[in-house]
């Protein structure tokens, strides 16, 4: 049976990590304006208080870790006042210290981080924020604590195959991120559809058999649904309906096809489950708004040439 949230992290081609220790001692604070790309932190020592747009103060205790799909706009703090935190542009070129200390100079820390970010060499970056909240905070996950700090040591050690390891090691966070996001707690979308136990079969389905012909009753049989009742649930849940997901998939699929060398038009239709590549080519461009020859022809000669990480 097909894996689609391994499929869809496999397809976001995390590329690139940066990650740095930090430090806070005394009234400290600092305030990140917003990114994009998505970030994590792991509390190693200490506690503090992160405040992002859109949600209310939360408190960070020792083995917590946090992922911000797109990084919005955030800022985290101590518990004693500090009426301005300076502001940072995550988007400028990192500080060459090992650590960076905020506040008081003359005391212990307070709280130890370890935060960085990464960038999804993908055509639809998007899916991550379809998959997960705005902010994702996980307390007491080993798992995802062991983890940051691989990508911390790897990012900083510069060994040979680094590139290849901070690759996987992201991917393996990424799914372990997702993991554990109670699936209710999602955005409607993928998690929270696979956490449907009616509606997993049949998304497994769509994936494992993605260039089968399907229709809404044959999905809403391996539900156990009625049609009208499947149709108006995996609606609600994951935010499209059964067949408008599938097409969204079958493109997402095709754009990640179309920007490797050597791989067809007739061969791409085929492999995503249309007859010919006219017919393909007649949804692509309406879908993605240009035909895949002239998408396929902008995306190669912007791609990257290998997958690279900053220390």
């Amino acid at each position: 049976m097909s894996d689609p949230l391994s499929e869809v992290v496999t397809l976001l081609r995390p590329r690139t990590v940066f990650s740095k220790r930090i430090s806070g001692a005394g009234p400290w604070g600092v305030r990140y304006t917003e990114f994009g790309h998505p970030s994590f932190c792991a509390v190693l020592e200490g506690r503090c208080l992160l405040r992002v747009e859109g949600h209310d103060a939360v408190t960070l205790e020792a083995g917590d870790f946090v992922l911000l799909p797109t990084t919005p706009g955030f800022t985290m703090t101590g518990f004693e006042a500090v009426r301005r935190p300076p502001a940072l542009d995550p988007k400028a070129a990192p500080s060459a210290v090992a650590e960076v200390h905020h506040g008081a100079r003359d005391r212990d820390p307070d709280v130890r981080l370890l935060g960085g970010y990464f960038i999804l060499d993908s055509p639809d970056p998007a899916l991550l924020s379809t998959l997960l909240p705005t902010l994702v905070h996980v307390r007491g996950a080993e798992r995802l604590a062991l983890l940051v700090r691989l990508v911390g040591e790897e990012s900083r050690e510069r060994k040979p195959g680094c590139d290849l390891v901070l690759a996987r090691l992201v991917e393996v966070l990424l799914v372990e991120a997702l993991r554990a996001t109670p699936g209710e707690e999602a955005p409607p979308g993928l998690l929270r559809g696979l956490a449907d136990a009616r509606l997993a079969p049949a998304l497994r389905q769509m994936h494992a058999q993605v260039a089968r012909a399907w229709s809404v009753a044959e999905l809403a049989a391996a539900a156990a649904l009625s049609r009208s009742t499947f149709f108006a649930r995996f609606t609600r849940t994951v935010g499209l309906p059964p067949m408008e997901y599938l097409l969204a998939w079958r493109m997402a699929l095709a754009k990640d096809l179309l920007r490797q060398q050597g791989v067809a038009l007739t061969e791409v239709a085929e492999r995503i489950g249309y007859s010919s590549a006219s017919t393909f080519s007649t949804a692509f461009a309406r879908h993605v708004g240009q035909p895949p020859g002239r998408y396929a022809r902008e995306r190669r000669a912007t791609a990257a040439p290998s997958i690279a990480s900053v220390g």
